[in-house]
């Protein structure tokens, strides 16, 4: 949790994949999220962290939650039913994972008397959601890099406006991709690493994935778990973080029948799995900013499950995507094309979905919800859950254009487009951001307590 990304560059998974059994799956039908949380997270902390520790910091993160519930699910049809995740306070999915990674960093950075400098690369919502999470937090400085213009105004605005000293937005000038690979030249800059006390809230970080895997359990508890054993999964993915924690799940004996990956323009990943070839485009601007990726980092982690954990091929796998920005799955094609379903939805296809879903149900999709929309019609399984990783109000620009209506956002956030803004403009330079980072954390000026 603390490290984040390895020293090699690569990415952490367990040892082992816990297996829950279907009676402890049968019995999160009576359990509130925080506590099918703890028994979903509780087997990859072990020792590290009690039961009773984990359980108090999930009961508080999830407190700060608009619902009872977290993540409700609304059924539109027979067959199709909404898991909103954006109840928490950004409005958007990340939120579920960062409130919970807030109180365990600090609960463990305290027990060992330390500090950390976290950075994070956002394409929209985890900046957001970072921010939000540590902005209280005595032992964190945060750091956040953003693509400039590349998000949303209330995105920004939710990076942008909080004053606390410990937060810092940070707009560069470049792309969402440009943002990660900076972040990760600082994980390898192992000088510079260790002199900030580094970490991460990227979906690379692992504890991040742990920690998304508890709404799929949820959902499944409160679908029923006899339907399940025919439960589909449609989810709006970028980084590939949060369709891998449904990946989890389903290692971790929940019975879902099929993950299916909904992409907008930016189709890297659907085109790897009809083609078996990951290959690099140039990124385009769409109404679904937080997936306008084209280096999914998490797809690491699934390559090494289905390889059957060879570390070998995987780096030649990486080394390829780094030198010639493409690589060959080969054998690896029918196991991506058994383990997922990928749709790519144009443009058109998210606004016709936008507005069909609006007049049909009176429910009102955000872009990159729509995506996943799609994707659950076009393979039109027996039950697909369609998560649904933000609020409309976070892209009213986009929403307006299709419906010629701006959605409002919800109470309580009527100050956020009249606060104050505080953020600073860096070019693409591992150097200057370094810099930037060294001159404004605690951890490099020796402060430790």
């Amino acid at each position: 949790m603390l490290a984040g990304l390895a020293r090699d560059g690569g990415l952490y998974v367990p040892d082992i994949w816990p297996v829950l059994s279907p009676e402890t799956i049968a019995s999160f039908s009576t359990k509130s999220f925080a506590e099918i949380a703890v028994d979903v997270i509780h087997p990859f902390t072990g020792d590290e962290i009690s039961r009773a520790e984990l359980a108090r910091m999930a009961s508080d993160a999830y407190a700060v939650f608009n619902t009872p519930e977290v993540t409700p699910l609304k059924t539109l049809k027979p067959g199709l039913t909404i898991l909103e995740l954006f109840h928490g306070p950004t409005l958007a999915f990340k939120d579920v994972a960062m409130q919970l990674l807030a109180r365990l960093m600090d609960h463990v950075l305290t027990k060992r008397g330390r500090r950390a400098t976290i950075v994070g690369a956002t394409s929209g919502d985890t900046g957001g959601a970072a921010i939000e999470a540590f902005r209280t937090s005595k032992r964190v400085d945060v750091f956040i890099l953003y693509p400039e213009g590349r998000v949303s105004d209330v995105q920004r605005k939710m990076m942008t406006t909080p004053a606390e000293k410990n937060v810092h937005a940070l707009a560069i000038r470049g792309t969402f991709d440009d943002c990660q690979a900076l972040v990760k030249g600082m994980f390898n800059d192992h000088g510079f690493r260790d002199r900030v006390e580094l970490s991460g809230v990227n979906s690379i970080n692992w504890a991040r994935i742990v920690a998304q895997v508890t709404y799929y359990f949820y959902a499944v508890s409160r679908l029923g778990v006899a339907a399940s054993k025919q439960l589909s999964f449609a989810v709006p993915t970028g980084n590939f973080g949060d369709i891998f924690a449904g990946y989890v799940a389903k290692r971790m004996g929940l019975p879902v029948h099929k993950l299916i990956i909904a992409s907008n323009e930016n189709d890297i990943l659907p085109r790897a799995v009809s083609t078996g070839v990951y290959a690099m485009r140039d990124v385009i601007a769409t109404s679904s900013p937080s997936m306008d990726i084209q280096i999914s980092s998490n797809f690491e982690r699934y390559l090494f499950e289905a390889s059957g954990r060879d570390a070998g091929r995987v780096c030649d796998l990486m080394g390829a995507l780094a030198t010639k920005g493409s690589f060959e799955l080969g054998d690896l094609t029918q196991v991506l094309q058994k383990d997922f379903a990928a749709v790519c939805a144009t443009e058109p296809d998210v606004a016709d979905c936008i507005r069909s879903t609006e007049e049909r149900y009176g429910y009102q999709l955000d872009p990159h919800t729509a995506c996943a929309f799609v994707a659950a019609e076009q393979v039109a399984d027996e039950h697909t859950v369609v998560l649904s990783t933000a609020h409309p109000a976070k892209f009213p620009d986009a929403i307006e254009a299709i419906t010629n209506k701006r959605p409002p956002l919800p109470p309580g956030f009527e100050h956020l487009m009249t606060d104050n803004e505080r953020f600073d403009v860096l070019p693409n330079s591992l150097a200057a951001v370094e810099e930037f980072v060294l001159h404004h954390t605690r951890a490099a000026s020796g402060v430790s307590r």
